[in-house]
């Protein structure tokens, strides 16, 4: 018999995330695990355009920029179901799929749900895909839930 009791789910707050969520809640109900929303803010430099003070680093754009994360993530789900699936929510600052990894490590996750955004070959090969960082280096199961595609979970 499988056993989840911790379901990880990345959220970039795009559509293929809004639909892994989807999933979460489903696998959530079905197994009566303990629901992660876990959002990374890529710790990048944000550089002003060139002239005085190019290239400085705004931690104040970044404290922002995480604070709304954390009030968008609050929102994702209704206070009951908050309250049903014992729902963890947690921002922190980093490279994303290193972030989704470590924690799904460290709070011993029994599967990721993500979305993927399916992108085209060459927007692929320039850029990767944290999805698939995050297949290669996980400590659990993964499931690419990629949108708009055949969908399992309907609400």
């Amino acid at each position: 018999m499988i056993s989840i009791q911790h379901i990880l789910v990345p959220i970039d707050f795009s559509e293929p995330s809004e639909a892994a969520v989807k999933y979460g809640r489903a696998f959530a109900e079905n197994f009566g695990a303990t629901l992660h929303l876990l959002h990374v803010v890529e710790d990048a430099m944000i550089s002003f355009p060139a002239g005085e003070g190019a290239g400085v680093i705004a931690p104040m754009a970044l404290d922002e920029i995480e604070k709304s994360s954390r009030e968008q993530l609050g929102k994702i789900l209704t206070p009951q179901e908050r309250d049903r699936f014992h729902v963890r929510t947690t921002t922190v600052r980093g490279s994303p799929s290193m972030e989704i990894t470590g924690y799904a490590l460290s709070e011993k996750v029994d599967l990721i749900i993500m979305g993927t955004h399916g992108r085209n070959p060459i927007a692929h090969m320039l850029m990767g895909s944290v999805a698939e960082k995050v297949v290669r280096k996980a400590p659990c199961p993964v499931l690419i839930v990629r949108h708009p595609e055949h969908e399992f979970v309907t609400e």
